[in-house]
């Protein structure tokens, strides 16, 4: 499918938050030359800091959907993300499908991560989140999906192909761009994403955590 990668949407349709009724996010609506980031499935003791100390060196604020696991064992770590000003979310204790869990097993893992990383925002690990779902956790969070996904996960793509494919893109302002803290999107991942904040910079975007929009 077009714009879709293993059963990912790239680029997340208009009819998606209408299934939802909704009850998700994948833009912020009304902003004008903001962008972003989210970096998801950290924080990791040798990827996160790297990242951490590109969006220092560019002034550039980001939003980290953490895994409460890796909080657990990295809380240093963790630390550093909320201490430099960038905003947390809950990704779930231990990344589950929402599509293949069942709902109170899904909700148990979310709400161990709530107890270590209280937040308003939830993204679902894969995007993947049934309508019952999104229902219940709605009325405890703001769900929040993308409008792009950096395909920095794919292995098999190149670093440069991963730039390219974010620097064809047509931005206007409000869009959510996800990234990932982990060693699988790391060779991508740190050669895009000084690349790419140079370039948006230069266009006269600037980057905002979600936590000041919603």
């Amino acid at each position: 499918m077009k714009g879709c990668w293993s059963g990912l949407f790239r680029k997340i349709p208009a009819f998606i938050p209408l299934i939802y009724r909704n009850r998700v996010i994948t833009r912020i609506p009304e902003v004008s030359r903001k962008l972003y980031f989210t970096f998801d499935d950290g924080p990791h003791p040798e990827v996160t800091p790297r990242v951490l100390d590109i969006l220092e060196k560019y002034h550039t604020k980001a939003t980290f959907f953490v895994l409460g696991k890796n909080v657990e064992k990295y809380p240093d770590i963790f630390q550093k993300i909320k201490h430099q000003g960038h905003s947390t979310g809950n990704h779930t204790y231990s990344h589950l499908n929402g599509w293949k869990t069942p709902d109170e097993e899904y909700y148990h893992d979310i709400e161990l991560c709530n107890q270590l990383v209280p937040t308003p925002i939830f993204r679902p690990p894969y995007g993947r989140l049934k309508l019952r779902q999104a229902h219940y956790l709605s009325t405890q969070y703001q769900i929040i999906l993308w409008t792009l996904l950096s395909l920095d996960f794919i292995e098999n793509l190149n670093p440069e192909d991963v730039l390219k494919k974010l620097m064809n893109e047509s931005f206007r302002g409000g869009e959510i761009i996800v990234f990932h803290d982990s060693v699988k999107a790391s060779p991508r991942l740190l050669y895009a994403l000084p690349r790419f904040v140079e370039f948006i910079l230069e266009k006269g975007f600037t980057f905002e955590p979600l936590s000041r929009e919603l």
